[in-house]
């Protein structure tokens, strides 16, 4: 087991921010998105969601906003808290790149990989300590250029690289095992279980774990407490709690970084300017922080589609006015994705009906 740690989230009886948007609620969304094809609708996607106040009331939802399900890389923000809380992060001096990066699904840009290769340079580390297994970039630029270059995808390239060299870090820092620092019973996965707990207002037991993607812990928990945790970290970073403080600026001044060109969550945390953070997670699981309104929301789309997580987060966040009606243009072709054939002409459309894109006004 490894040393308590206190965590900081804010108390359960924390009221929202002054700006919040105050729903009378809970609020019924309407957010599965629909799959058509001369406009016919050929395939629909079921979502859920919650939106949540610091205080845990739930002010807006879609079908089971208690539906438990793996949080995925949602979670990074919160397993990557005890390193901040002890004071390792600093040691090894780091800084916002790097908390960045260990936030991050990335894309396997070389912006990427050079401050992985620098985070495991600062522990004395190679890249062969990290657990992780290669896959091809989640970034059409990213495996271009890998292609370019005449390379295979290596560890390094792994989207949860940087959690991977964080973790790592943590270890080097106290004087851990790094081999096996993926297991559940290593100090430093013990750690980030009871982190996620703190911020999602459960006990660990109440929270099973599985093996995720990469190979380290996921944890099981409601899309309520999932968007609990989000609402928190959004309140104590915007009232200036520093670990807070630190991973939302982190991640809101480098977009890139968290996610890499033409990904969601750099686009969509690029058009909010600093009010939003935003984390994808596999098989169709999102959350996003709504830093100025003190909201948290987490999503999930029932069958795992992930050309249906994104019109469905857009049409939440406008919903609930974090978003206005007329999008940002870099957002209106994800909000209503077009269907193209082989020959490139467009077919179709996803998007969720009653969100319908606003070119003007």
């Amino acid at each position: 087991m490894s040393e308590a740690i206190e965590m900081t989230p804010p108390p359960p009886t924390g009221a929202p921010h002054a700006h919040a948007v105050l729903l009378r609620g809970p609020e019924l969304l309407t957010l599965d998105v629909a799959v058509t094809r001369a406009g016919l609708v050929e395939s629909t996607h079921r979502v859920h969601a919650a939106v949540v106040r610091p205080d845990g009331h739930l002010v807006a939802q879609a079908r089971n906003p208690e539906l438990h399900t793996w949080w995925r890389s949602c979670a990074k923000p919160f397993q990557l808290m005890p390193m901040l809380e002890d004071g390792t992060f600093d040691q090894l001096g780091w800084g916002d790149e790097e908390l960045a990066l260990a936030c991050a699904s990335h894309g396997s840009e070389p912006e990427h990989v050079a401050v992985v290769e620098r985070m495991l340079a600062r522990s004395g580390l190679t890249e062969d300590a990290l657990a992780c297994g290669p896959h091809e970039p989640l970034t059409e630029r990213g495996a271009r250029l890998l292609r370019e270059a005449q390379a295979q995808p290596t560890r390094i390239h792994s989207n949860c690289s940087g959690k991977h060299a964080a973790m790592l870090g943590r270890a080097v820092a106290h004087g851990w095992a790094t081999d096996g620092y993926q297991r559940a019973e290593h100090p430093v996965q013990d750690a980030a279980w009871h982190a996620v707990a703190s911020w999602a207002g459960i006990p660990t037991t109440d929270i099973p774990r599985g093996v995720d993607g990469c190979g380290v812990p996921v944890f099981a928990l409601s899309l309520h407490n999932m968007a609990l945790a989000y609402a928190r970290l959004s309140l104590a970073a915007h009232e200036g709690q520093v670990v807070p403080a630190r991973i939302v600026r982190a991640m809101t001044r480098h977009p890139h970084l968290v996610g890499g060109t033409d990904r969601f969550d750099t686009l969509l945390m690029q058009a909010g300017a600093g009010r939003l953070i935003a984390k994808v997670g596999a098989e169709g699981v999102h959350s996003i922080g709504v830093i100025d309104q003190g909201l948290g929301i987490a999503i999930k789309v029932e069958d795992g589609a992930p050309r249906a997580q994104y019109p469905a987060i857009l049409a939440c966040l406008q919903a609930i006015g974090a978003l206005p009606a007329r999008l940002p243009e870099s957002l209106r072709s994800i909000a209503h994705h077009p269907i193209v054939n082989t020959r490139d002409d467009m077919v179709g459309a996803v998007f969720v009906p009653g969100h319908e894109v606003v070119e003007h006004g």
